[in-house]
């Protein structure tokens, strides 16, 4: 890459041959071009050579001694995409297709994410954490896959090392496609589900979606995704699969979090300014139309909105499958992408990739009248999004969409709704005639050969092979753009001083300040002096099982780095002794709308989702279901309607620990800090304490540089704050701003767009902006 390669210790030679010069690194030469050119990397082991024309350097690609057009920088790259995709086999343009499961650098011993290594797990093996697996190798040569997901690094050095293995490898096969590697967001502070598998670790780290949203600030926003753009290309990583621009319209989601909110002029602005962000490359590293060597392809998430689920269940899993719109406002969901991600300020214009969710848009299908998950539909994907609405980008699926679901609604396996009963081989078909280009999560090229016969038997070997080329085109054309053709390699000591450089990480701090909102301030009770005296209650964490089944036991600890909280103040374990409580509590963890008890009990397998943390019973709860179905799994099941049950949330101990304090503190203040993942009631604690803070992702400095004073609060709610769960109940799934909201003992309403600064309630341009338009 371009920006990312200087002379370095491990320059070895540097050669000149008339206008270009060559320097051998490492594992890889770097040839620059004279006077104006491309600079280009290539490995010496692959049997790439160097063509010299017109006194320039250009790579033999394909090793055939001429000047392809595809290997022709000088090209336009719908030019050099169309011919190579002309060139490539139907095996080949098959892997093409692929997009690889989750893989961790180096590879798991177990569970998700495990390799091998000869054979062996990598810590038995003697491998080095930079080799690529036994499965890597094997999907990368057999089935000629080229798109790569990766999650957890070891390093940012490991990572180059990694880049540079598996494009050496890739460059030596075939037409010598190079590697174009992602990510899901990995600059949060941590991971703990299969979508934010890489965050935390030596990167900088930012505010989650919703905590980016709440600083109603784009130009932030866009300054994030220019910042991750050069940590993301320091580790290899040329696609994102983000940003995720759903609505987030139903509360109780557990996605939500990933938004940036319900309102659709925020989203669609904050979208926007990510997207730009992240696709922009500008001076000496601009190559045409704003891509270049800073460039990151953006895969925007999830086609059309997959915010809307029934009773907020996520569909990730069968329980989850519907996507639902009662208010009849399927087309506002689509805001963020028409006039967002798909309507750029830069000079890239429009998102290089789509991704559909799992969900079914359940009876939005006019044309074909078929209740199919989003990458299944021809009606969503083709007839909306390319034919409507114009876009000719990549359509990638969600993960696994083609695979078999799991014995029980709640089991993480294939998500292949609404075509349950297909084999695998059919689903790739169906999901390639709907005019989808690629499949996420899926390491095999068989399925895909399979289909691609099928259509042969269909509609002939002609009408198939031009199809294969169209996807071909658009996959190609975002590596042909963000220069991996011509320098897909890494200098490693560049990667490692790139990636959580000091400065980088400081502007991610000052994002954290700036997204944690200020809730209540009860006569002014903050920001607290330093050095007074504080009590800070052990937090219990409930017993739990994660995104993957594995259960973790109860534990009590403190819910902050107390050597963090030392640097501000006294700490006693005594309420008596101490000034101020402040309790670090999580939102409410009210389940996931499924219970496999009363399945086993003779229900119907359905719960609430409860945003509060005491007790909750369902009883404004539709008596039917919108959706419901599963032919395969559950065929007797057909109304998911939880009327009349009830929930309790796992941690409702926090409620507990957050009234205890009260009683201990007696007349002095208590300050609540929220860690938040989306709404929540607040009418079961809120007039009993002082202060409230509340943030989505965001370390425990940032807050005790807030409670201080060290930064004054200006974040505002992107979300709307319940008044209860009835209101919660009563809002209807794909409605934005359609709840009662909480109203505290100041007065207060915790509606969208309000927050605290230390004067009082914030009414400034950006409350006025977006709070009369989401009226």
């Amino acid at each position: 890459m371009k920006s990312l390669l200087t002379l370095s210790a491990l320059l070895v030679v540097a050669t000149a041959f008339g206008q270009w010069t060559e320097q051998k690194y490492e594992n890889f030469s770097l040839v620059t071009t004279q006077p104006k050119g491309q600079t280009l990397g290539y490995s010496p082991s692959s049997g790439v050579k160097i063509l010299t024309v017109d006194g320039l350097a250009f790579k033999d690609l394909n090793k055939n001694g001429t000047l392809d057009k595809y290997e022709d920088w000088r090209l336009p790259v719908d030019v050099r995409a169309k011919d190579l995709a002309t060139k490539m086999s139907v095996p080949q343009i098959a892997g093409l297709m692929l997009y690889s499961g989750h893989q961790s650098i180096p590879g798991r011993v177990a569970g998700f994410g495990a390799a091998t290594y000869n054979g062996k797990p990598f810590p038995e093996s003697g491998a080095l954490a930079s080799d690529l697996s036994d499965q890597q190798k094997t999907f990368l040569t057999n089935d000629n896959l080229r798109h790569v997901l990766i999650t957890s690094v070891e390093s940012p050095e490991v990572a180059a090392r990694w880049n540079n293995n598996m494009q050496a490898l890739v460059e030596g096969l075939g037409l010598g496609i190079p590697a174009n590697t992602s990510s899901d967001p990995r600059h949060g502070v941590v991971a703990n589900t299969e979508y934010n598998l890489g965050s935390g670790g030596k990167i900088s780290m930012w505010p989650e979606s919703l905590g980016l949203a709440a600083t109603f600030d784009p130009a932030l926003v866009q300054k994030f995704g220019e910042i991750a753009a050069s940590e993301y290309r320091a580790l290899g990583i040329a696609t994102a699969l983000s940003p995720q621009i759903d609505l987030g319209t139903e509360p109780r989601w557990n996605r939500i979090n990933g938004t940036f909110g319900e309102d659709p002029q925020l989203s669609a602005d904050m979208a926007r300014a990510y997207v730009d962000g992240f696709q922009t490359s500008k001076g000496s590293e601009e190559i045409k139309d704003g891509w270049g060597y800073h460039s990151v392809n953006a895969m925007v998430k999830h086609w059309p909105s997959g915010g809307p689920e029934e009773g907020g269940r996520d569909g990730h899993f069968a329980y989850g499958k519907f996507a639902v719109y009662p208010g009849n406002n399927f087309e506002t969901q689509m805001i963020p992408f028409l006039k967002g991600a798909f309507n750029l300020s830069g000079k890239t214009k429009m998102a290089a990739a789509v991704m559909p969710y799992y969900t079914i848009s359940f009876n939005q299908d006019k044309k074909y009248n078929e209740n199919v998950g989003n990458g299944f539909s021809k009606y969503i994907v083709t007839d909306l999004l390319r034919k409507k609405y114009g876009y000719d980008g990549v359509v990638c699926t969600d993960w696994l969409i083609t695979g078999d679901e799991g014995k029980t609604p709640d089991q993480f396996m294939g998500k292949s709704w609404g075509v349950e009963a297909m084999t695998i081989a059919q689903r790739h078909y169906k999901v390639i005639m709907a005019g989808v280009d690629q499949f996420g999560g899926n390491n095999l090229a068989g399925p895909i050969l399979d289909a691609y016969q099928m259509g042969v038997k269909e509609h002939g070997e002609a009408f198939m092979r031009a199809r294969f080329e169209e996807s071909a085109v658009r996959l190609l054309k975002n590596i042909f753009r963000t220069g991996l053709f011509e320098n897909p390699y890494l200098d490693i000591q560049t990667s490692k001083s790139t990636v959580g450089k000091p400065e980088f990480m400081t502007a991610g701090y000052e994002a954290q300040l700036k997204s944690l909102i200020l809730l209540k301030n009860k006569n002014h009770v903050l920001p607290l002096k330093k050095n007074i005296t504080v009590y800070v209650p052990k937090r219990t964490i409930p017993s739990g099982r994660d995104w993957w089944g594995n259960v973790s036991p109860e534990r009590i600890e403190y819910p902050v780095n107390l050597n963090i909280v030392k640097k501000y103040f006294n700490v006693t374990e005594d309420p008596s002794k101490a000034d101020v409580a402040i309790v670090v509590v999580k939102s409410p963890e009210g389940g996931v709308g499924y219970s496999k008890e009363d399945r086993e009990k003779g229900g119907n397998g359905y719960v609430p989702i409860s945003l509060q943390y005491g007790k909750y019973v369902a009883t404004l709860a539709r008596e039917k279901s919108i959706a419901a179905g599963d032919p395969v799994i559950d065929p007797t099941i057909t109304n998911r309607s939880y009327k009349g049950k009830e929930v309790t949330a796992s941690n409702v101990t926090d409620l507990k620990t957050i009234l205890d304090t009260r009683a201990a503190m007696k007349d002095k203040p208590v300050i609540v800090v929220i860690q938040g993942n989306k709404p929540m009631v607040f009418a079961e604690f809120e007039k009993q304490v002082d202060g409230i803070l509340y943030g989505f992702g965001v370390m425990d400095q940032a807050v005790m540089e807030i409670a201080t004073g060290g930064a004054e609060p200006s974040a505002l709610l992107p979300v709307q704050m319940p008044a209860s769960m009835e209101a919660v109940e009563t809002q209807q799934e794909d409605v934005p701003h359609d709840m009662k909201v909480h109203v505290d003992s100041e007065g207060n309403a915790y509606d969208f767009a309000f927050g605290l600064n230390w004067k009082g309630v914030i009414n400034d341009k950006r409350v006025a902006t977006y709070k009369k338009k989401s009226k």
